[in-house]
């Protein structure tokens, strides 16, 4: 049976790095609703990282996403100086040192991937859209957040994906090969929406034009969420729906602005922001060791 709504999973490691000469190796670990990702850096570099289905467990869903990452690289957790959680499933790390919010991590990770100059960050998770705002240094200084339901979400894509039998990676391109834009779905639940979609394919509307209904209304909830807070330039997405142009594209023409492209995944920013958080942590210690 084909399963449409999943995504492929994958892990990186940096080519020619070698962890052993690093000064400090912190870990970053989202454990997010739908997605999970270990984040590992050497010195402040992206060393390797995993991106993997969160399951039901949020804990087993830590491990499983550290030791992928940790596959073939010769290191092992207790070679790492300090680790950070973050995510949904923060707090159900048993190894984590710390847990920080992810509204934090995604700026702090923004920053890294897009530059000092991004100033609006939206992080389009598995569950809930948040838009924040941040300094120069990656800080958050503003932020709203829509978790009202999951229309606005992957979770509400993968349901549409799966709905209308389209693989979730394909939405995105399909959903602009219709002659002209339709109208969104109206409906702001992934319930209701779901209804009114099929309501539309049993009228004999095209699944590439039900998509292109779905992904504009998406698009239009979250520009809504980003006009209340005030969109600042430079603007970068992170969270798995950044790589949905049917969403992204249609929002940044709404916004009147051109999203930043990422140097890295903008899906593993917020275990990128942890390991970075993870690292200043680990220089705060040694400097108060030195002091003492």
């Amino acid at each position: 049976m084909v399963e449409f709504w999943r995504w492929k999973e994958y892990r990186w490691t940096a080519p020619d790095a070698d962890w052993k000469n690093a000064g400090i190796i912190s870990c970053g670990i989202d454990v997010g609703s739908v997605s999970s990702q270990a984040v590992i850096m050497t010195d402040g570099n992206l060393y390797a990282y995993s991106n993997m289905r969160t399951g039901s467990n949020s804990p087993d869903s830590a491990r499983r996403a550290l030791d992928w990452a940790l596959e073939g690289t010769g290191l092992k957790q207790e070679n790492m100086h300090f680790i950070v959680g973050t995510g949904y499933g923060r707090i159900n790390i048993p190894f984590a040192n710390k847990a920080i919010t992810e509204i934090a991590c995604h700026a702090r990770g923004a920053n890294f991937m897009y530059g000092p100059t991004v100033r609006t960050v939206l992080d389009m998770g598995g569950q809930d859209c948040k838009a924040i705002r941040c300094d120069e240094k990656g800080k958050v200084t503003a932020f709203l957040m829509n978790d009202k339901c999951a229309a606005g979400t992957g979770r509400g894509m993968e349901v549409f994906a799966d709905l209308l039998q389209v693989h979730i990676e394909e939405v995105g391109d399909l959903s602009f090969k219709v002659d002209k834009e339709p109208p969104p779905v109206s409906s702001t639940c992934v319930v209701f929406a779901k209804s009114e979609a099929s309501a539309l394919l049993r009228k004999g509307v095209p699944k590439n034009e039900v998509l292109a209904a779905y992904c504009s209304a998406m698009a239009h909830r979250i520009f809504s969420l980003l006009e209340r807070l005030g969109v600042e330039k430079d603007f970068g997405i992170t969270g798995g729906i950044s790589k949905n142009r049917g969403v992204v594209d249609r929002l940044t023409k709404e916004l009147g602005i051109t999203s930043l492209t990422p140097r890295y995944d903008p899906q593993v920013a917020g275990g990128v922001g942890a390991a970075l958080f993870a690292k200043s942590l680990v220089e705060k210690q040694r400097a108060g060791q030195v002091a003492r």
